[in-house]
């Protein structure tokens, strides 16, 4: 099997050449070709035939958001990774873009002049995700063999005791996972919610936002000091890891600038560690698409102090590493797909409070 073709899609001249020498000199890549407008691009793709898309957000002309609801209608299955500065503007559009069906995104750095801290940044944030999203896809029509099921959990007896904390994670295809879940969780839910989804600042922000109109829960961007309480979604701030801390009137969220773990800040495996410090069997886990293993660290604390953990299986993953890395080290209670997964927290979350039946509470005040 030949390297990976990548497409390069901006309207900098500058930008495309920075593209093409850090992806041109990483084995297993080829650069194909670029193209300078999305209406440019939309005609190279018939003929130079791409696996993955490089799009930036603002060009003129077509920009990045027009060409993907092209790109959805005539190769719904080409993965593109959106390329974004870090502004308001670009991040606003690069959530939408994800709604749209872009698998990622990475951010440009602030000077593109090509040195050499650029050229790795780029290299850095960008070659692992293509390699993760074109190895996702399926590169041939043979069938591929039956994967083994995943180890679940150790058989245990059912919880008797209420759950107090619901802690998510994500990373790549986590933007549309995340929010999926929060906007099928019931308006009533009892217990707050944290989520950690590997995002820089302002993406964050917006990311909190966008799912407070959606959802009939209170979505905010976590701040120290806040209290942790029913019925509020709090997202980790970019650049700073979310942690779980034990107050005189119940949980309360707390910030911290340590050195980033699993190469991320905010990191899974940081909130799941404080979650489990604090709450120790008290808290249900749930650990949604992503690359990489941050969250495995966490959910070994979260297992040992008891813990019930949910993930997302494989078929429903944009990427299978966070979540599979959990199912296989034997540390999952249930492997679902995603359109599966808010109904079950659910039903976890209430199983104990009003005993009820297993089912009985999905869609309970639910936002529509």
């Amino acid at each position: 099997m030949g390297p990976i073709a990548v497409l390069v899609v901006d309207d900098s001249v500058v930008v495309r050449r920075i593209m093409t020498n850090v992806l041109s000199a990483e084995p297993g890549l080829r650069v194909v070709g670029t193209a300078a407008s999305g209406r440019r691009a939309l005609e190279k793709i018939e003929e130079l035939k791409p696996e993955i898309l490089i799009l930036d957000i603002e060009m003129p002309e077509m920009d990045g958001l027009e060409t993907l609801r092209h790109l959805r209608r005539l190769h719904p299955r080409l993965p593109v990774i959106m390329f974004s500065t870090l502004t308001e503007r670009a991040a606003a559009a690069t959530l939408e873009a994800l709604s749209l069906g872009a698998r990622d995104y990475v951010t440009k750095p602030g000077n593109a002049a090509g040195g050499a801290a650029t050229l790795e940044a780029v290299r850095s944030q960008l070659v692992p995700k293509i390699k993760a999203l074109v190895q996702r896809e399926p590169r041939s029509p043979q069938p591929a063999p039956a994967a083994p099921p995943p180890a679940l959990a150790d058989r245990r007896p059912a919880r008797t005791g209420p759950h107090d904390l619901l802690v998510i994670g994500a990373s790549i295809g986590g933007p549309d996972a995340v929010a999926a879940v929060v906007r099928a969780l019931p308006d009533d839910l009892p217990v707050p919610v944290a989520i950690v989804q590997h995002m820089p600042p302002v993406f964050t922000r917006l990311f909190a936002q966008r799912m407070d109109r959606a959802s009939g829960l209170a979505v905010v961007e976590g701040q120290p000091g806040m209290r942790l309480e029913p019925g509020l979604v709090v997202v980790a701030p970019g650049d700073a890891h979310l942690l779980v801390t034990g107050g005189r009137r119940g949980p309360v969220v707390a910030t911290s600038q340590e050195a980033r773990q699993n190469g991320c800040r905010p990191a899974v495996d940081v909130l799941f560690g404080s979650a489990a410090a604090v709450l120790g069997d008290r808290v249900l886990a749930c650990v949604l698409t992503g690359m990489g293993r941050d969250g495995l660290h966490g959910s070994h604390r979260l297992r040992a102090a008891g813990a019930e953990i949910v993930v997302q299986d494989e078929a429903t993953s944009v990427v299978w590493g966070m979540p599979g890395a959990i199912a296989t080290a034997g540390l999952a209670d249930r492997v679902l797909p995603l359109d599966r997964i808010a109904a079950d927290l659910t039903d976890a979350l209430w199983r104990a409070r009003d005993g009820a039946p297993p089912g009985s509470r999905i869609g309970a005040g639910a936002a529509p």
